[in-house]
């Protein structure tokens, strides 16, 4: 296979991967966009179940407060009833005595009862309020649900039919170098850049001389010594301005992140064709 074609091939397969994982992530997110929704609705049933205690709380102290005074009542008139049948003004003075502390124990109770039939009034309104609430939020929730499960179905699909392109494009190409060149693309979206004026494009350092000249002569896969991508070399259209950078300006590899420690050493073995250590089998040379 032709080297062109090789370089070819990797920026087709660049453009489906760089689509394909920017699905992935937001299939992977997508869940989350309801995460705000699903904590409100759960924030409102904790509530919804605090006031309904309250609530029944309230409601057992009106049922005591009203047989309470069912009771206060019924003593009241019994004693009211016993007084056409008082026979001497010892017994007139006890019954009489008797419904004056009923009546008063039933003022005090019909105050209570006021004071806790408003609270139980006010609560039973807060509940059904809360009920309609929740009652929306699930159906919110429900019709969001069923729209986030068709944007990833879509997702799905796509993804599919990505998978199936590159499927289409990888045959020909060495597995070790598409491997590698994925976690490239997921680490950074682009796998594959020019090389121009002998500088990386990719992160913008100028390459050893030699170095460069073997990217230019095209004849097999190089990995950039600083940022691990695949390069390919470009002409400078006239009048374009490259920029670049240097080690004193970047820093050394030893700065780098260990993330890209891996890349760096598997780059080095690639491009390392000088020191005669790799079996030309293993050489990831795309060469005629």
């Amino acid at each position: 296979m032709e080297m062109t074609e090789v370089f070819d091939k990797l920026k087709n397969l660049q453009n489906v991967l760089v689509e394909k994982y920017d699905l992935e992530q937001k299939i992977d997110k997508s869940p989350k966009q309801l995460d705000t929704q699903n904590g409100f609705l759960a924030r409102l049933k904790e509530e919804y179940i605090e006031k309904n205690k309250s609530y029944e709380e309230a409601k057992a102290k009106v049922d005591a407060l009203r047989a309470e005074l069912s009771g206060v009542e019924a003593t009241r008139e019994a004693a009211e009833k016993d007084m056409d049948s008082v026979t001497n003004h010892r017994e007139y003075e006890a019954l009489d005595k008797q419904i004056k502390e009923s009546k008063d124990k039933e003022e005090e109770i019909r105050r209570n009862l006021k004071d806790e039939e408003e609270v139980l009034a006010r609560l039973d309104e807060a509940l059904k309020g809360d009920e309609s609430m929740i009652s929306t939020q699930e159906a919110e929730l429900n019709q969001n649900k069923e729209a986030l499960d068709k944007e990833i179905q879509e997702y799905k699909d796509q993804l599919a039919e990505l998978s199936k392109q590159e499927e289409e494009i990888v045959p020909g190409l060495d597995q070790e170098i598409v491997y590698k060149f994925q976690r490239i693309i997921q680490r950074n979206s682009e796998g594959i850049v020019a090389v121009k004026n002998g500088v990386c494009t990719g992160c913008h350092m100028i390459l050893p001389g030699q170095f460069a000249n073997e990217v230019h002569d095209g004849e097999k896969i190089l990995f950039c010594p600083y940022c691990s991508r695949i390069l390919f070399h470009q002409d400078v259209a006239e009048g374009e301005v490259e920029e670049y950078s240097t080690l004193d300006e970047t820093g050394s590899l030893a700065d780098f992140d260990d993330e890209f420690a891996d890349e760096y050493e598997d780059s080095e073995a690639v491009n390392n064709d000088e020191d005669g250590d790799m079996d030309d089998e293993k050489s990831l040379s795309f060469e005629d």
